[in-house]
């Protein structure tokens, strides 16, 4: 497990495997000989892994793949030797001498196209959240096993060293036993929000039938692509865009499995707009070890939540604890009712030793590295979908107003039977998932 690395494995197994000439697939990797990658989805997020994937020497990327002709037009230009244009994912992946695909196209087609590249014999990154609903995110897992794939999600404070070393230090019970977990996403949207649209005529060069892919047909409308479809729930959501991030962290600092019991509360009670999710949320995750995981999703208000500035916060019975990706903290406790008021521990604050380091450029590096020496990734496909569970059981807790029980072990909802229809929606035809 990526947590139990000390600092000084962590960073001599990365220099190793980028040293390492190992038989993959077909290919025999020299130490220097770059790894051939195609991208699929290369507006936004796509670009910015691009971005991320360009210093590193030993990559070259060969194809770009976009539903939006112009989205990839643009990589033509800025990419050094041919790059190859694709409209359709499939055939890119019909290719031999691809040897990766990094994938960033929005949420509801993650699944679908991580499964076909693994079938394909492509090495996969997946941008997060890694799917749309429990079900597609076991058959993700499968499919990576079966074709023994490396398939890094884009977690990326799991490629940060700060992270490693402040794993090691929550291990020994520093803080104490912790008993809440707080993180958010927080903004004010009101009054417009992301606006209202009518259905209108795609842009030229988007071929919207692909974009919706197994999603139910409708007219193209303005406000859904190319970033706005995050305030849809048919393509995904902000406990998914955001609260992944922070479940995958706390989940790994704690050593925590999955949640047994799930409560939500939440509606669009100030933003005026076309979305399909709350502008307000609160989702509770309990733990069978006796702790609680808080998710509030404020986008109506973008006041600072904790008094420290981190993006999670960690009470325990000595101390709170506030991390980011710059550093953390630790505020001592003091004994409040009926207990010794003195402090319970020193305070602790700790910078990152590179506070500028880009973790997304760290995590590609991973994904290049588990390329060549076969090793698992820094954030594996197992744990990106363990992770994203708390995305998918928040949504569905909220959607049926109920508490919901989970069996993490046959990742089945257990006091309301008809609830798991929820884990997975039916594809539009001819879509299938393997």
């Amino acid at each position: 497990m990526a947590g139990t690395l000390s600092r000084r494995s962590f960073v001599k197994s990365s220099l190793a495997a980028a040293a390492a000439a190992q038989t993959v697939g077909r290919r025999v990797y020299g130490a220097n000989e770059r790894a051939r990658l195609g991208f699929i989805g290369v507006a936004n997020r796509g670009g910015q892994l691009i971005t991320a994937t360009r210093p590193h020497e030993d990559a070259e990327i060969v194809a770009v793949c976009d539903v939006y002709r112009p989205a990839m037009e643009q990589w033509r230009e800025k990419l050094p030797g041919a790059v190859d244009l694709y409209g359709d994912y499939r055939r890119l992946l019909e290719r031999d001498d691809i040897d990766g695909v990094v994938i960033a196209t929005p949420d509801h087609w993650h699944a679908l196209q991580t499964v076909d590249a693994c079938d394909a014999g492509k090495d996969v990154f997946i941008e997060k959240p890694l799917s749309m609903t429990v079900h597609e995110g076991r058959r993700m897992v499968e499919a990576a096993r079966r074709n023994k794939r490396i398939v890094q999600v884009g977690l990326q404070r799991r490629s940060g060293e700060m992270f490693h070393e402040l794993a090691e230090f929550l291990k020994g019970g520093s803080i104490g036993k912790v008993t809440v977990a707080h993180c958010h996403r927080i903004t004010n949207m009101t009054p417009d929000g992301m606006g209202r649209a009518q259905p209108s005529e795609p842009p030229e060069g988007l071929d919207w039938d692909m974009w919706l892919g197994p999603r139910a047909y409708r007219p193209y409308q303005d406000n859904i692509t190319p970033y706005k479809f995050r305030w849809w729930k048919e393509y995904s959501s902000q406990i998914g865009n955001w609260g992944v991030h922070y479940f995958d962290l706390i989940r790994w600092l704690l050593g925590e499995d999955a949640p047994v019991s799930v409560v939500a509360l939440g509606g669009q009670y100030a933003v005026d707009d076309d979305r399909t999710i709350p502008d307000t949320m609160q989702a509770v995750f309990e733990f069978a070890s006796g702790r609680l995981l808080v998710f509030s999703q404020y986008e109506a208000n973008g006041a600072p939540v904790f008094a420290v500035r981190g993006d999670i916060e960690l009470r325990g019975t000595l101390g709170t604890l506030y991390a980011g990706d710059r550093g953390y903290q630790v505020v001592p406790e003091r004994g409040g009712q009926f207990q010794d008021a003195a402090p319970r521990m020193e305070p602790v604050k700790t910078e990152a030793r590179s506070p500028n380091a880009d973790l997304t450029v760290l995590h590609m590096r991973n994904f290049l590295d588990c390329i060549k020496s076969r090793a698992k990734p820094n954030s594996d496909v197992e744990d990106g979908h363990r992770s994203t569970i708390f995305s998918h059981l928040g949504n569905i807790a909220l959607e049926t107003r109920s508490r919901i029980d989970w069996d993490p072990k046959t990742e089945r909802i257990t006091n309301h039977e008809a609830t798991n229809a929820l884990l997975h929606y039916e594809y539009r035809a001819p879509w299938e998932l393997r």
